[in-house]
C-alpha cells in the first residue's frame, strides 16, 4: 500500500513538474462557492470603500448564462478598483455540483456566493425596492451605498461601463469637506 501511495505521489509531482517545464497552465482550481443567508447578503451589499457590483443568476437562467462572459471581461477590466461578486439563486444542491461547473467553462474569478433563503421577498428587499425577483438582476453601489445602477434582465454593457467609470472616477476623488 505504502508503495501505491508513493507512487502516486511521484507521478502527481512528475505531472506538475511537466506542466511547470513545459509552461502548460497548472489546472485551476475549483472555483470557492459560499452559501449565504439574509445576513450574509446585508454584509455583502455594504461597500467596503469602494463600489460594490453584484450580479444575481443562476445557472437554469438562459440570460444569466447568456450575458456571463460579458461580466467576466468587466471583473478583468475593474478588478481592484470595485468589489464585484456573483449571488447565485440556485438550490442548494448546486453549490458542488452545476455553479462550480458553469464557473469554470466560464473562466470566471470574482467572488462567488449562494443565497439559500426561506424568505425570497426580504432577499429581494434588503438588495432593492425595484428588484421584483426576475434574473439576471445586477446592482452597482457606490462607496457609500448609493444605488447608482440596477438592472432586471440582461445587462446593457455600455450602460453599466458608462456607470462603472463614473463610480470608479468617484471612488477615486478625494473627499470633499
Amino acid at each position: 500500500m505504502a508503495a501505491a501511495v508513493s507512487l502516486f505521489c511521484v507521478g502527481l509531482l512528475a505531472s506538475q513538474l511537466a506542466a511547470q517545464t513545459t509552461g502548460a497552465p497548472a489546472a485551476a482550481p475549483d472555483p470557492k462557492i459560499t452559501q449565504i443567508d439574509i445576513v450574509g447578503l446585508k454584509r455583502l451589499i455594504k461597500p467596503n470603500g469602494k463600489p460594490v457590483l453584484i450580479n444575481f443568476w443562476a445557472t437554469w437562467c438562459d440570460p444569466c448564462r447568456e450575458e456571463y462572459p460579458d461580466l467576466v471581461k468587466i471583473d478583468d477590466q475593474y478588478k481592484g478598483k470595485i468589489d464585484f461578486l456573483t449571488v447565485s439563486l440556485d438550490e442548494a444542491t448546486e453549490k458542488d455540483t452545476s455553479i462550480p461547473k458553469f464557473l469554470i467553462e466560464m473562466k470566471a474569478e470574482m467572488p462567488a456566493y449562494l443565497l439559500v433563503t426561506p424568505n425570497e421577498e426580504a432577499a429581494m428587499a434588503v438588495v432593492s425596492r425595484d428588484w421584483s425577483g426576475g434574473l439576471p438582476f445586477t446592482i452597482l453601489i457606490d462607496s457609500k451605498g448609493g444605488v447608482i445602477y440596477s438592472r432586471q434582465g440582461k445587462v446593457k454593457i455600455d450602460v453599466l461601463k458608462a456607470a462603472l467609470e463614473k463610480s470608479v472616477g468617484a471612488s477615486a476623488a478625494p473627499a470633499q469637506k
